[in-house]
């Protein structure tokens, strides 16, 4: 269960900022000091790639990071709960890749030990029974139910409005903002250590996913990727403890341990968490349907 897990993500204590890594994807060499911005990696599709962030040259307490970039406009992201799915208790993170199918997923956020996500949750335009929190004001939002130019983001809502009204993305699950356009911290410096997922916006509109692989305060995440990865927009933590979690395609890892080189995310991402708990709530993505003639199938 997420007892205490979750509520370590959900008490405004709001440790670990979330040091959205400036994933830097340090290609098959594995990883190395880097110097910010290139983002090279593994690639298991067209818009989706992975690798190994290492910034301890800049951070030196912070160990390095899993960090997947993926291409809205290649991808789409579905967020599931698992009482909207007819499932009496949440799965982990394999089982729901394995349901679902996804290339990859995450874990979706902040949930109390009853399994009620803490925070807005929808999935396919629907309210999946949860409501604002007033204090965590990081939003990600995907799927715009009218055509935009950015078909995922990451809101912040110091700044940013969103209508639950008329609600403008169908996929959405707030959490805890971690480091804000202008640069500030915006979690408390606790000296609590834990795993961490956090989702970040690049200026070119991609997305990052970061996994640490060792346990690290939300502070110092976020002070690293404001230091050494500043051309990051935004950056919001998901949840933290026992509760981060990346699970990706047994096909896609079996395609990239076919290509040379070391893949040094696979060790990594197999051995930051030891056991896999039960989530309520994650966020998966697949490829969007190509174009046929003029006519596109994806929404």
């Amino acid at each position: 269960m997420v007892r205490d897990n979750s509520l370590h993500r959900s008490l405004p204590f709001i440790p670990v900022p979330c040091i959205l890594l400036g994933i830097i994807f340090i290609m098959s060499s594995g990883p190395t000091a880097a110097t910010a911005q290139a983002l090279t990696g593994d690639r298991l599709g067209e818009g989706l790639s992975i690798s190994t962030w290492n910034p301890q040259a800049q951070c030196p307490d912070v160990a390095p990071l899993i960090a997947v970039e993926i291409d809205p406009n290649r991808y789409r992201f579905t967020v599931h709960y698992y009482q909207q799915e007819g499932l009496s208790d949440p799965l982990d993170i394999r089982q729901w890749q394995e349901r679902t199918g996804h290339d990859l997923v995450f874990n979706a956020g902040l949930f109390r030990e009853n399994y009620a996500y803490l925070g807005l949750l929808y999935g396919n335009g629907r309210s999946l029974g949860s409501k604002r929190h007033n204090t965590w004001l990081g939003l990600f939002v995907a799927e715009p139910a009218e055509d935009r130019s950015r078909r995922a983001r990451v809101l912040d809502l110091t700044f940013d409005t969103f209508d639950e009204q008329h609600v403008p993305y169908r996929e959405v699950a707030q959490s805890l903002m971690l480091l804000d356009r202008t640069g500030k911290i915006r979690v408390r410096q606790t000296g609590k250590r834990a795993h961490q997922t956090l989702v970040a916006e690049q200026g070119d509109g991609h997305l990052l996913v970061l996994k640490t692989t060792e346990v690290v305060s939300l502070h110092a995440l976020g002070e690293c990727l404001r230091d050494a990865f500043p051309s990051l927009r935004q950056v919001m933590a998901m949840d933290g403890g026992s509760s981060s979690d990346i699970a990706i395609s047994p096909s896609l890892r079996q395609t990239t341990s076919k290509f040379a080189g070391l893949h040094s995310w696979i060790p990594l991402l197999e051995d930051s968490i030891t056991t896999h708990i039960g989530l309520p709530a994650v966020i998966g993505i697949s490829p969007r349907q190509k174009q046929i003639g003029a006519k596109t199938v994806d929404k």
